[in-house]
């Protein structure tokens, strides 16, 4: 990041900037000597003062400013070496570190080489250190180029000696000062502004036998008339007997150029590199906002699409109803002694039949103690040693008699409908596994605020997507149901992915098992509730989620279900949960410059994308009946949430190619799930006793060691 700060800077306020200083306005001229005004246009200090040389007759010096470019250059040399001329070439030092090969061929071909500041900056209006930076970088980019050190320097927007101010005096007399010649004009072809190659033919003639030194230009724009004029100046000056010479050679100086240094060859490269990586990256990047634009635009609009036809989906008069059975509910517990009690009572006040199993996996507070003094029917215990959520679920798969089973999270508040509204799928026997809806419940605050935006985006956009799509991902582990055969058939629950519930879903849907997502089986959950918590959540999700995409890549070239989930989820998993983040940092940092650049251009850009944000999530919140005001926080989310969520992908990415080992990250539970769920009426729960005669093998609270 600070690599591509600093180029996105380097390019922005540098390379970026060239030619955007102020147009110069005439000036008093009251300090400009008269050895200047009245003089030549080469003009060099003698160390008692300026003094000035005056163009030999019958001699052109045809010179070209704001190059090298890469179009209209090499044109220009075409004119010139068909027509065996040599001419002197003022290069800005940003575009001959971009142009390095048009900067070689104007030396090797006998051209001479002046400098013109790196940035075309007017030279009398910056200090001297200013001054010094933009012809010492220049030259130094020139020594790379052409193994010379140049000391003939023209000074941006400079003209004839007669039109030098008080401004532009001071440029001069700090150039002169540190040893350089400064070259201006004669003639002023006006290439830049007059229109015509007729026109600036004519600006470009001398009138009698007087030498002149032209100025032209072969960058900073379109040049054509610049070399239609050329093509004509050339023959016709020479007919009437001028002869075209360099700077040096035209009046007579060894000191414009001297053979450069090992190190200021050196320090040129580099000086090179570093703006055509700057230039690069600044391209790069605005390539990735385009692309990145693009994508969640089509983002967008697949999932208002998909949304909208899961939302009309309803059941005919004739879809078949899961008949009234016994559910297993599997709560892995791990020190959840803050919420366990809650999520056990909420549970038994389903409106479905259901028996509870917790598995404390070697829990060191008083989770068991907790379930065991609750005295509940309908509620096991089981203990084992700590080996993990996947492990603990596989256990009480083994203490599962029946076909159906809801796994749910230690901190997880159930709706008294919850259960009901999860299985109810499971009437299509093409159905392995059903996605319910998880909530925040402690979503007081603004990292509370902004986690609640997100579940419910997630939950009403994506899933539903998923759905549609038929390539759901992920069956939260919060809240979702399975049916055991399924889950015999792919061997339980992965134990070797920190994301088991990525790893499992994704098994069963190629194992040719159908996922869905059923919005009305809400679940509330405990969110983290520091930022640190929240990382070493998403941490561990979002490297479960890569350990489950690389362990099921397989996937994208099989059939069925799995096809689907292959060729579907994995590319947009790659693309919005990997891919996408892991650039949005550096993205964000060049949106971020771009308020400087183009403030207007930035703003607009900025709500366009917060646009993209809140209507998704007012559609959102209005498909699961939340209420609006919590979405002022969206504004905010780029700041802090989005920026943690990036880091901890890219986090995520270099811990995987680095092989490491991440251990599982249990979060510190408080028992506020609750805050936000509705209340559950206790005095259902007992309801469940009669079920207890139907399923004769499921009693009391149970304890296995």
């Amino acid at each position: 990041m600070v690599v591509l700060l600093g180029a996105l800077l380097l390019d922005t306020f540098v390379v970026g900037r060239v030619g955007q200083g102020a147009a110069p306005t005439a000036g008093p001229a009251n300090t400009v000597p008269e050895s200047v005004h009245q003089g030549g246009p080469l003009i060099g200090d003698t160390g008692s003062g300026l003094s000035s040389r005056t163009t030999p007759d019958r001699t052109v010096v045809l010179t070209f400013d704001d190059g090298p470019d890469p179009e209209w250059t090499p044109k220009i040399l075409d004119v010139l070496r068909r027509n065996e001329v040599k001419a002197t070439f003022f290069v800005t030092g940003a575009a001959a570190a971009q142009h390095p090969d048009v900067l070689e061929r104007v030396d090797a071909e006998g051209h001479e080489v002046g400098l013109h500041t790196f940035t075309h900056v007017d030279l009398g209006k910056v200090g001297e250190t200013r001054t010094r930076i933009e012809l010492g970088q220049t030259g130094l980019v020139v020594a790379s180029g052409t193994g010379k050190s140049s000391q003939l320097v023209r000074p941006p927007y400079s003209n004839r000696p007669d039109a030098v101010d008080n401004e532009d005096l001071v440029g001069i007399e700090r150039i002169t000062a540190a040893g350089n010649l400064v070259l201006l004009s004669d003639l002023d072809s006006e290439d830049w502004r007059t229109p015509g190659a007729d026109a600036v033919l004519a600006n470009s003639t001398p009138k009698d036998t007087k030498g002149a030194v032209v100025l032209m230009h072969d960058g900073g724009g379109d040049r054509s008339q610049t070399v239609a004029a050329l093509e004509k100046l050339i023959p016709s000056l020479k007919e009437r007997g001028f002869a075209f010479k360099t700077t040096s050679d035209a009046f007579g100086v060894q000191q414009a150029a001297r053979p450069a240094t090992a190190a200021e060859r050196a320090e040129g490269t580099a000086v090179s590199l570093a703006v055509r990586f700057s230039r690069f990256v600044t391209e790069l990047l605005t390539w990735l906002v385009v692309i990145s634009s693009v994508l969640a635009l089509a983002r967008a609009a697949v999932l208002l699409v998909t949304t909208a036809i899961h939302a009309r989906r309803k059941p005919g008069k004739h879809a078949p109803r899961l008949e009234s059975q016994m559910v297993t509910v599997l709560v892995p517990a791990y020190n959840e002694e803050a919420g366990i009690e809650a999520t056990v009572r909420t549970i038994l006040a389903s409106t479905f039949p259901v028996h509870v199993i917790v598995i404390d996996d070697g829990s060191t507070d008083r989770t068991s103690e907790v379930v065991k003094s609750l005295h509940l029917p309908n509620v096991s215990l089981v203990r084992q040693r700590n080996a993990g959520k996947a492990a603990a679920l596989n256990t009480g798969l083994r203490h599962t008699r029946t076909e159906l089973v809801v796994m749910v999270d230690g901190d997880t508040v159930l709706e008294p409908d919850t259960v009901a509204n999860l299985v109810q799928p499971f009437a299509d026997h093409e159905v392995g596994a059903v996605s319910g809806n998880a909530k925040v419940g402690n979503r007081s605050g603004l990292l509370g605020r902004w986690q609640h935006i997100e579940y419910v985006i997630g939950f009403n956009l994506d899933r539903r997507m998923y759905d549609v799509m038929q390539c759901m991902p992920t069956v939260p582990g919060a809240v979702g149901g399975f049916r055991v055969s399924a889950l015999r058939e792919v061997g339980g629950v992965p134990e070797d992915t920190l994301a088991e519930d990525t790893d499992l879903t994704m098994a069963l849907e190629r194992a040719g098992w159908s996922v869905v997502y059923q919005e009305s089986a809400r679940a509330w959950t405990e969110a983290p509730a520091s930022l640190g918590q929240l990382w070493r959540q998403r941490y561990r999700w979002c490297y479960g989620t890569l350990q489950a995409m690389w362990k099921h890549r397989g996937a994208i070239f099989e059939r069925g279900m799995g096809g689907k989930l292959g060729r579907r989820a994995l590319p947009y998993l790659f693309l919005y949960q990997v891919a996408l983040p892991v650039l949005a940092p550096a993205i964000d940092v060049f949106a971020v410059l771009s308020l400087w650049t183009d403030p207007a251009a930035g703003a607009l850009a900025w709500l366009g994308f917060l646009a993209l944000q809140l209507i998704p999530a007012v559609i959102a919140f209005r498909l699961d009946g939340e209420r609006l005001r919590p979405l002022w926080a969206v504004a905010l989310q780029p700041i802090v949430y989005r920026q943690l969520m990036y880091l901890v992908v890219i986090q995520s990415v270099i811990t995987a190619l680095a092989g490491a080992v991440l251990p599982w990250q249990k979060l510190k539970r408080t028992g506020s799930a609750a805050q936000n769920a509705p209340e559950i009426d206790e005095r259902t729960v007992p309801l469940n006793r009669a079920d207890l005669r139907r399923s004769p093998h499921l009693g009391r609270a149970s304890h296995s060691a």
